[in-house]
């Protein structure tokens, strides 16, 4: 199964800890890394704190979607990420956007991504590496850039 990742941090060392997810996608059992996009830098959205840095990651999978969220959280938590509120800064933040054309609606597993087509942060990154991915029951990906084009992202370190 195709799936795509969204990684996202804005404390301590944010650019190492993005190339640490990255790296530990790929040497997840169950999992080949295929693409990963350039790392790109944008300010907190409904939060605080230092800008983010983010990037997308594609990844061919055998784990079921719940158990690559567990492996999710489990790098997560290598880093040290806490929860202490919602949308609170952290050490790394790992999401499933897409897994393949699977909608999934569960308490702690929501796929596609409910927020994915509303963040320049996610889309940017996810159409870099696959400029004509669609998202489940929304279509093309690409339709909804226009719509978060007034928020600021750049190519990070």
């Amino acid at each position: 199964m195709i799936a795509y990742i969204g990684i996202g941090a804005n404390l301590g060392d944010a650019s190492a800890n993005v190339d640490d997810a990255l790296a530990r996608l790929a040497a997840l059992n169950g999992c080949t890394l295929l693409a990963s996009s350039a790392k790109y830098c944008t300010a907190p959205i409904d939060s605080s704190g230092d800008d983010y840095i983010n990037a997308v990651a594609s990844i061919d999978t055998t784990l079921s979607a719940p158990a690559l969220l567990d492996a999710l959280h489990g790098i997560e938590l290598a880093h040290g990420r806490e929860r202490p509120y919602r949308n609170a800064p952290r050490t790394l933040d790992l999401d499933i956007l897409l897994y393949g054309d699977e909608q999934i609606d569960q308490p702690h597993l929501h796929i596609p991504h409910p927020r994915m087509l509303e963040r320049a942060f996610v889309l940017v990154p996810l159409l870099e590496i696959a400029p004509d991915v669609t998202v489940p029951a929304r279509g093309a990906a690409k339709n909804y850039l226009a719509a978060v084009s007034g928020q600021a992202i750049s190519k990070g370190n």
